[in-house]
């Protein structure tokens, strides 16, 4: 589709903007096709960026290589760019929205010069859905429009749902790496030769990348980078900073959270979401296979939901992407069964090995590398790993490397998950990797605990990450830290006005989980995985007053005896599981007190504080 064939006038008017600014060679509005993604693949071929596999080993996959200097999110280099200060918070980095886009503009001033700018109109969430939104993004990159083929909807039917005046939130995006026209001297005098990336991925120094949001006026600005979720901006930029404010705004949640779909033995059905910090099984549990017999798990969504209350006075919840852009290492049969079914065909690799067979390798893949030499992220020449272990600091996969999977093909998708009414939430989850203190579930004791235990959730730092915090909690609120587009304490506050505003029988019940409690020997007491399906299990039934239960201090917990222990977990091991540690509540509420609360100011909610207090009286009890 070509500029002037669009409708919107508003939007032709922006792209025309931009092309003024960014000076491409060429404009294409994107149609959201399979040729056109296959164009998308072969382009990034032909400039060297891209390997296919093996087509009998993974057929219509490919694999990209990105800059050393662009491997993942950069936090540093994400702004919050509200209007006044005080309103990005203490968890976000805040630029003046003027100052920043004067800066960015100039960045912006010729660098599509020698690419072609693509125009993606874009839906978070199925197309046409009340909860659902447009983005269109404009970029320079193919990398990126074969990525948010599969992450979002692209094309007409968005267009279509748009019109002439639609809302859409407005996306600029540029690797920062212009192609210039170079004149060289040859035997036959002076010639031209347009620059190519040739093999080079393209992007700018780390002290040039910006990836901005401005919460007034519902826009994205990302310069610089080519990777993940610095580039694909409908993913944590779009369905999570800009939303979170929206859904402010608005009366609803944008959360960085998994949609499970529970089933038990008797055929009755209810949805979970949850939400996890970084390295604590999220994506392990949104496709987890249930031990527990007559139980089925399906997946609706593995990393961000989107919900809004329906007329009956429930909370539904729609997945806004259309694929997974799941972390490789560490994923294999025994950890993720569905998410390696996801990624066999039909998949962006990025940042793996390259087998000598043509196909992807990474580090704890479930076994060694095939043949005598391997290929590494960086695209060196490596001796093939007989274990699927390297020494750190020398991965034959990046660390962060990805894969890019369309949702559709994992095996225990929901026949719901495209629902453009949502799917009806019955509890949260909220959990983090702690080897003591916290107990393996715990259930709050109303909406406003609830809000409390969201906003506590921490990791404890272990040696293999930061020597001189171990021991230490590191706090992630409602795993929000790095993704809430305004001030945190006025996030909590929104929690808070939602319970107030509605009817708590109808509102999601909300739990705390910790698989990762260690014994004095510091092996973990809970095996979970699929086991973990047990612990799913007593919470279903929670959601309906069932399920054994004992009132404590810090929440409700299970009986001793109320949820199936899976082999080689003892009656001692799961009271320790279940345990109160006094002792250690006190600590950890006076760590809240001192260390994480006063973070927030006066912005902090006047009813966290009286949490903080009713558990610290509960427990001097």
């Amino acid at each position: 589709m070509k500029l002037e064939d669009l409708k919107h006038a508003g939007l032709k008017k922006w792209v025309q903007e931009a092309v003024a600014l960014m000076t491409p060679d060429a404009v294409e509005v994107c149609d959201g096709t399979q040729a056109e993604y296959d164009r998308m693949i072969k382009i990034t071929v032909e400039a060297g960026l891209a390997t296919p596999l093996n087509p009998e080993k993974k057929p219509g996959c490919v694999l990209y290589r990105s800059d050393p200097s662009d491997v993942a999110r950069v936090e540093n280099r994400t702004f919050i760019a509200s209007e006044k200060e005080s309103d990005a918070g203490p968890t976000n980095h805040w630029t003046p929205p003027a100052e920043l886009k004067k800066t960015m503009s100039a960045l912006y001033k010729g660098s599509m010069k020698g690419r072609t700018m693509y125009v993606i109109p874009f839906s978070m969430g199925p197309v046409g859905s009340d909860i659902a939104k447009i983005g269109v993004q404009i970029t320079d990159s193919a990398y990126v429009v074969a990525n948010m083929h599969i992450m979002t909807r692209v094309g007409m039917k968005v267009l279509e749902v748009l019109g002439e005046d639609g809302i859409y939130v407005p996306c600029f995006h540029s690797v920062g790496k212009p192609l210039d026209t170079l004149t060289l001297d040859s035997r036959e005098g002076k010639r031209s030769f347009k620059e190519i990336d040739n093999g080079k991925w393209p992007c700018a120094p780390m002290e040039k990348k910006y990836i901005s949001h401005f919460p007034e006026t519902r826009e994205i600005w990302s310069y610089g980078s080519g990777y993940g979720g610095n580039a694909l901006l409908g993913k944590k930029c779009l369905a999570l900073r800009i939303a979170s404010v929206l859904a402010r705004d608005e009366g609803w949640l944008a959360e960085h959270m998994l949609i499970l779909k529970l089933t038990n033995p008797q055929g009755e059905v209810k949805y979970v979401t949850g939400a996890f910090p970084s390295a604590c099984g999220k994506t392990n549990l949104a496709m987890l296979i249930p031990t527990l017999p007559g139980w089925t798990v399906e997946t609706v969504g593995d990393d961000i939901a989107w919900m809004k209350f329906g007329a009956d006075g429930r909370l539904y919840a729609i997945n806004p992407e259309a694929g997974f852009f799941g972390v490789a290492p560490g994923t294999n049969d025994e950890s993720n069964y569905n998410a390696m079914r996801a990624c066999e065909k039909n998949s962006i690799f990025t940042n793996c090995g390259l087998t000598e067979d043509g196909d992807i390798w990474w580090e704890m893949i479930g076994h060694g590398a095939p043949g005598k030499e391997i290929i590494d992220w960086k695209g060196n020449k490596r001796p093939a790993p007989q274990k699927d272990k390297s020494p750190k600091g020398e991965e034959i996969a990046h660390p962060n490397a990805r894969f890019t999977a369309p949702a559709k093909q994992c095996p225990c998708i929901a026949k719901e998950w495209e629902d453009p009414k949502g799917v009806p939430i019955s509890a949260f989850l909220f959990g983090g990797r702690r080897p003591k203190t916290v107990p393996l579930v715990n259930q709050a004791k109303d909406w406003e605990h609830g809000v409390f235990m969201g906003s506590i959730v921490g990791s404890e730092v272990t040696a293999a990450i930061i020597s001189d915090q171990v021991g230490q909690v590191r706090r992630d609120p409602f795993a929000m830290l790095p993704f809430c587009g305004y001030h945190m304490g006025d996030y909590f506050k929104h929690w808070l006005t939602i319970g107030a505003a509605h009817d708590e029988s109808k509102l999601p019940k909300i739990f705390f989980v910790n698989w990762f409690r260690k014994n004095s020997d510091d092996k973990f007491i809970w095996p979970g995985y699929g086991e973990n399906s047990r612990v799913l299990a007593w919470i279903f039934d929670r959601c309906d007053g069932k399920g054994k239960s004992v009132d404590t201090p810090i929440g409700i917990l299970p009986t001793a005896d109320a949820i199936e222990r899976p082999d080689g977990v003892s009656e001692a091991d799961m009271a320790e599981l279940l345990k109160v540690d006094v002792e250690g509540w006190k600590k950890e509420i006076a760590d809240v007190r001192k260390n994480h609360y006063p973070k927030f100011g006066d912005k902090l909610p006047k009813e966290l504080h009286a949490q903080l207090d009713a558990i610290e009286q509960r427990l001097n009890a």
